[in-house]
């Protein structure tokens, strides 16, 4: 499987905005977590940035998982990049 990075952009006002949004969120990160895909994810510390790491088939399925999170859905997330990474270490 490759991997990939994802970095993306966070809306103003995050903190507040994600709050209904938030459970169903982390429950679809476990869940990919779980399977295999999600090797990590997270903010940056001033909560501007939203870096993760998939393990996956190819780029669309990573594009098909981050469009399905309510974040991406909802506005959370208001842009994002995904680059194939070869692991040198």
């Amino acid at each position: 499987m490759a991997k990939y990075v994802m970095w993306g952009s966070y809306c103003e006002g995050v903190l507040e905005k994600r709050a209904p949004y938030r459970q169903a969120h982390l429950d679809g990160l476990n869940a990919q977590k779980a399977a295999g895909t999600l090797v990590t994810i997270g903010p940056t510390t001033d909560t501007k940035m939203v870096f993760g790491i998939y393990e996956a088939a190819d780029e669309t399925t990573v594009r098909n998982l981050v469009e399905s999170d309510p974040y991406w859905e909802n506005g959370i997330w208001t842009e994002y990049e995904i680059r194939e990474w070869i692991q040198a270490i």
